[in-house]
């Protein structure tokens, strides 16, 4: 018993580290770098605001086919982003799982806006709650630690190098921007004179 304890024990460990990586690249590439942004703005346009006050007086079941609707097509494009993955057609997939991210964003949106209503079902609520508790766990993990941590490790390096960079090349007093300027207006200068001569 002691060795299929152990196994299984192992295979428990590979199953959370997998949980935790597919989360954090959720969380922090793709929520963080792309959706995010892209719910903030949504959320900031003055005709959602007006669907938000519309939808505090729709139908709860409206609201449900709505979202169940929307996720489930977002969740399908995933999915068959991931075959397109597998098949060796990255670029296919690549392109729907990004087409697939404002939608996303939209359907965060969605349950935000008629959250009260969606979970006055009983089914949702519960869904939700353990949805949450498994979010939770997850976060508790170790290795869920440990990698958020050396995630940040990473992310205070890269804004250190891009900072060394950014002052180097881009910044006004750079030599590099003084270059980039000099060869413009010598470029502009060069079509001007060019221009002249054909005249």
């Amino acid at each position: 018993m002691g060795f299929f304890n152990k196994i299984f024990g192992r295979l428990l460990l590979i199953f959370q580290f997998i949980l935790v990586f597919l989360f954090i690249l959720f969380e922090e590439v793709i929520w963080e770098g792309i959706a995010k942004p892209i719910y903030n703005k949504i959320e900031s346009l003055q005709i959602t605001q007006k669907l938000e006050a519309k939808i505090q007086h729709t139908h709860r079941y409206v609201i449900l086919a709505i979202f169940t609707t929307l996720l489930l097509g977002v969740e399908a494009a995933g999915l068959l982003a991931g075959v397109f993955f597998v098949q060796g057609k990255v670029v296919f997939g690549l392109v729907l799982y990004i087409a697939k991210i404002p939608i996303a964003a939209f359907v965060f949106w969605l349950f935000k806006a008629g959250k009260e209503k969606l979970l006055s079902f009983s089914w949702f609520n519960w869904s939700y709650e353990k949805l949450m508790a498994g979010l939770d766990w997850l976060k508790e993990r170790e290795s869920y630690k440990r990698m958020m941590k050396y995630m940040l490790e990473v992310k205070i390096i890269i804004k250190k190098k891009w900072k060394i960079i950014k002052d180097k090349y881009f910044s006004e007093e750079g030599s590099f921007m003084k270059e980039l300027k000099a060869f413009y207006a010598y470029m502009k200068n060069f079509k001007k004179n060019t221009n002249k001569e054909d005249k």
